[in-house]
């Protein structure tokens, strides 16, 4: 067996390996992740004109979903997508899936459920835009994903988050 350059240090309870610095780096990708989620949902919601104009913000009628998907019409799979675009169930399934998303991974709540339905969206974003402009198959939704499953993996709502309250180590399907 190889050795290894650091050894884990227990703490009181002994199914739980002490914080370690890469323990925050995952948490640091978890709140950043989140917050890329949370922000989308907010800036949707109000238009503060960051990716969506105030005209256009869901509190002023406009849908959230209508820009990004009659914009996949020319692609790959845009019959599908742009389909779906401005109604309302999807308007809402939408919004709820990033305040969602968002808000368990910043809070480090439900991360696996965050990462099992935002890689989810991000996978259906990505071939919403297929084909890709700029690489065959590769860009920031799959790497978003790819994090994501690592964060779920790594139990980063530990660190940082509130997975390490009582209520959520007792329920797997909090953590």
């Amino acid at each position: 067996m190889a050795a290894t350059h650091e050894k884990p240090v227990m703490n009181a309870d002994p199914a739980r390996i002490a914080t370690r610095p890469v323990d925050y780096v995952w948490a640091l990708a978890r709140i950043s992740i989140g917050w890329v989620f949370l922000w989308a949902f907010l800036d949707k919601v109000f238009g503060w004109g960051f990716a969506t104009p105030a005209a256009k913000a869901w509190i002023n009628g406009g849908s959230p979903t209508t820009g990004f998907l009659k914009g996949s019409a020319d692609r790959a799979l845009g019959g599908l997508f742009s389909g779906l675009a401005g109604q309302a169930w999807i308007d809402w399934l939408f919004m709820a899936g990033l305040v969602g998303i968002g808000l368990a991974l910043i809070l480090g709540v439900g991360t696996r459920i965050a990462a099992v339905t935002g890689s989810l969206m991000l996978v259906l974003m990505w071939a919403a835009e297929l084909p890709l402009a700029n690489n065959p198959f590769m860009d920031e939704h799959i790497i978003y994903s790819i994090v994501l499953v690592g964060l779920a993996m790594s139990g980063a709502g530990r660190t940082l988050g509130l997975g390490d309250l009582p209520i959520v180590r007792r329920n797997p399907i909090l953590q």
